[in-house]
């Protein structure tokens, strides 16, 4: 039904990469790369794929503050350990994904994995920051650590590959991981020649990252890697087919329609709120992580 599709705002390209820390080049696609609507999430880094070269003391980010909202990080290539002044620790290998509520505050540092390190090669990160309703933002910090041999996984027909639920459902199959609003996320992987539809209500804000391959949506446009695709709020359907093995990271949730404050890892509804977090910070009440 091409008259219920959700047609392609803008197919975007990956804006100049930076450094996060000395262990992550990232493209921020989004607020600072593009000024484009996807709320509830707020931030998406995309480190593309590149290769590390060995090195024995790990590359990564030193201790930094978080309130207000989520970090979620799905690892693609590489494996990076992180720590949190709650006491929580683990790693994440390709496939699995990190999900951590910061909401009332944390202490959290990242690094390349040691083993990793040592060795070198390749290496391919997102880091979404999900925002939080203002009735959740100072709820206890907690992690989902959702690995990738647990994760939800629905089998297309023919052959034409995966899909991977992390958050939401996929035609009735739900993902492991708990949300403070409606958004679905999926790991589409599709073999060359393999379809996938989706339905998302025509208010959510949905754009897909192409993290391999290419495809075509809804039989018209095409994107290539490394390029996100930035849906209109208009229709529900999307049909997206593999021109080439692919793998796409699907994003689409129910804004949330509320003020928003920001300043530097710290994401609150009011600036006041913001001063309290620099003084709560300031006062030690993150805790405490060693370098």
């Amino acid at each position: 039904m091409e008259a219920n599709n959700k047609s392609v705002s803008a197919v975007l390209n990956a804006p100049a990469p930076h450094m996060v820390g000395d262990g992550f080049r990232v493209h921020n696609f989004f607020p600072s790369g593009y000024r484009i609507k996807m709320s509830p999430f707020f931030m998406l880094d995309y480190n593309s794929k590149i290769e590390f070269s060995a090195r024995n003391e790990p590359r990564g980010v030193g201790v930094h503050p978080h309130r207000g909202f989520e970090t979620v990080t799905i690892a693609y290539h590489g494996a990076v350990a992180h720590h949190d002044s709650a006491g929580n620790s683990g790693i994440i290998y390709p496939g699995d994904v990190q999900w951590m509520t910061a909401a009332s505050g944390i202490l959290h540092k990242e690094y390349h994995e040691e083993e990793f390190s040592k060795k070198g090669g390749a290496f391919q990160m997102v880091q979404l920051w999900i925002n939080l309703p203002a009735k959740y933002k100072m709820s206890t910090p907690k992690y989902q650590d959702i690995q990738h041999s647990r994760m939800a996984k629905y089998q297309l027909p023919d052959n034409a590959g995966i899909i991977e639920v992390i958050a939401g459902e996929y035609h009735g199959l739900a993902g492991s991981a708990s949300t403070f609003s409606a958004l679905h996320l999926f790991n589409a992987k599709l073999n060359k020649g393999g379809k996938a539809t989706f339905s998302f209500p025509s208010s959510y804000n949905t754009g897909f990252l192409i993290i391999e391959g290419g495809i075509k949506i809804n039989g018209k446009e095409t994107a290539a890697t490394d390029q996100f695709v930035h849906f209109t709020n208009s229709g529900s359907e999307i049909e997206i087919e593999a021109l080439e093995n692919s793998v796409i990271l699907v994003l689409s949730g129910e804004p949330i329609d509320e003020p928003i404050a920001q300043y530097g890892p710290f994401l609150m509804n009011t600036a006041e709120e913001i001063q309290q977090a620099l003084s709560d910070y300031n006062q030690g009440k993150f805790g405490y992580l060693e370098e």
